[in-house]
């Protein structure tokens, strides 16, 4: 019964927060949204005082079973590990090995390093929920929305429109490439030996196993009843079970309650650990052979998903005949944070690069940096869109505080940078044509177009940027005609300040 509700809990937690980082209508958010707020890392880079301690009395209470039902990362490889048993015919291919700690203990310092430094997108890489949010992200969401435009089309002809196209683009090539990596490297483990990277290389599995040592309610070995058959060991996904000394190691048991169902003696129940009675449940320190058994991981689905993101985009056209440039992104002196953000080092100190405000902007304004100082966090650029000044969606969906609640009006009057004009890429001199695209839609009113030669009234008419009042949203930038780079640009500021 408890694997069985533990399996159910796990399905829903997954799949929800999987829909979290597919879904571009920003409703699941509203409904689902705490189930980014409650993972573990994002909970601690916001100082969720509530969520951790939460987290940390639910593993002292019934073990690690965050890592079972509410990890992300951790359900999707006890997914690929249970495919892995109905794929080799071999349910029972796991044995108990002894953990490995000064590992452990080596990639948690690393990553508490880097977390203190302000370096959170180095720590991301192996951060459980950011590693799956960047997945989800970049290899699901590709596949969803191709999904949800052959369904637009489909409607269309039938003159329905309960679906709407939206736009397949690649984001960032660099962070696509970890994503795949990432996808490899835990398929391959989870394939081979279940709970490697939970128990070997993730931080909050470490903590978290710290923690759980000391638990309440825990599996237990009555010694009176095994029979040591090691049916128990070769079911344990997490290594974790030493049935020859009728022993667990705690520190890596994910509570998923596997054992309990596959004793025939009935010699494992899960209870508190102060009415052992007979029952034997001590840590265990001895050594045991590995799992002798390797076959080679197929990547079908990775292959699949990877195909889809890499599809060639649409051309687009001018009346059908020329072909339209692409915009190319400026060189700024200053990246662009999103409003909410505060600074460029509270984001850089805070955002653990998890992609959700990324797949959530509706306007197509966030994409992964690839600058090695923030890699993978999300940084504004105006090729696709703008940021429209009622947009407040990234706000509404950060889990680790590196964008904080905004309103509509607060951000209106929220200054994350400042337009520059570029003279020898404006079209009125370059071409010799009347524009003035930048000034019409500019949503504060801080550009207007006065003319080149302040004593010729009919000389062309040139923007001017009233740098007090703009905002710095990228309504020019995105709307300039000029290709490949724009004749007017944001430039970011370190500090936002309000107008």
């Amino acid at each position: 019964m408890l694997r069985k509700i533990r399996r159910t809990l796990a399905v829903l937690s997954i799949a929800l927060l999987t829909l979290l980082f597919l879904d571009f209508t920003g409703t699941l958010h509203v409904w689902f949204g705490w189930l980014a707020d409650i993972q573990f890392v994002p909970a601690v880079l916001a100082l969720n005082a509530a969520v951790i301690v939460g987290l940390l009395v639910l593993t002292l209470l019934f073990g690690r079973v965050y890592c079972s039902v509410i990890c992300p990362l951790g359900i999707f490889q006890d997914i690929i590990s249970y495919v892995s048993g109905l794929r080799r015919r071999k349910r029972h291919r796991f044995s108990y090995s002894p953990a490995i700690n000064w590992l452990r203990y080596i990639f948690l310092a690393l990553f508490i390093v880097a977390l203190a430094a302000g370096f959170a997108s180095f720590a991301s890489l192996i951060d459980p929920y950011a590693a799956y949010g960047r997945m989800a992200s970049h290899l699901l969401a590709p596949v969803y929305r191709w999904g949800n435009n052959l369904l637009a089309g489909m409607a269309e002809k039938l003159d329905s429109y309960a679906f709407y196209n939206t736009e397949i683009w690649l984001k960032s090539l660099p962070v696509l490439i970890v994503a795949i990596a990432t996808l490899v490297v835990l398929c391959v483990l989870a394939w081979r030996n279940g709970r490697t990277y939970c128990n070997t290389v993730c931080p909050v599995g470490t903590v978290l196993g710290f923690i759980s040592r000391y638990s309440l309610f825990r599996p237990v070995i009555d010694t009176e009843k095994c029979t040591h058959c090691h049916l128990c060991s070769r079911t344990c996904k997490a290594s974790c079970i030493d049935s020859e000394h009728t022993q667990i190691d705690y520190s890596r048991c994910v509570a998923c309650m596997d054992c309990l169902d596959t004793c025939r003696q009935k010699a494992i129940t899960y209870r508190s650990r102060f009415r052992m009675g007979k029952a034997h449940a001590t840590e265990t320190t001895s050594a045991a052979q590995p799992d002798k058994e390797r076959r080679r991981f197929l990547s079908t689905t990775v292959l699949l998903a990877t195909s889809a993101v890499l599809k060639a985009q649409e051309k687009k056209v001018d009346g059908g005949l020329a072909v339209i440039e692409d915009k190319k992104i400026p060189a700024r002196a200053t990246r662009l944070t999103p409003p909410g953000s505060l600074d460029t080092q509270h984001f850089a100190q805070h955002c653990i690069a998890c992609q959700l405000c990324v797949s959530a902007c509706p306007n197509q304004v966030l994409r992964p940096s690839s600058d090695l100082r923030t890699f993978m966090q999300p940084e504004m650029s105006y090729e696709r869109g703008y940021c429209r000044p009622e947009c407040t969606e990234c706000s509404k969906v950060c889990p680790a505080g590196a964008i904080l609640p905004i309103t509509p009006a607060e951000k209106s009057a929220i200054q994350i940078g400042h337009a520059v004009w570029i003279a020898n890429n404006c079209v009125v001199l370059t071409d010799g044509v009347a524009c003035g695209n930048c000034a019409r839609h500019c949503p504060t009113g801080a550009i207007s177009m006065l003319p080149y030669v302040a004593e010729d009234a009919s000389s062309p008419k040139i923007p001017v940027v009233n740098t007090e009042r703009c905002i710095g949203c990228g309504a020019c930038e995105n709307l300039c005609p000029a290709r490949p780079f724009s004749a007017i640009y944001v430039e970011g500021h370190e500090v936002h300040r309000t107008i």
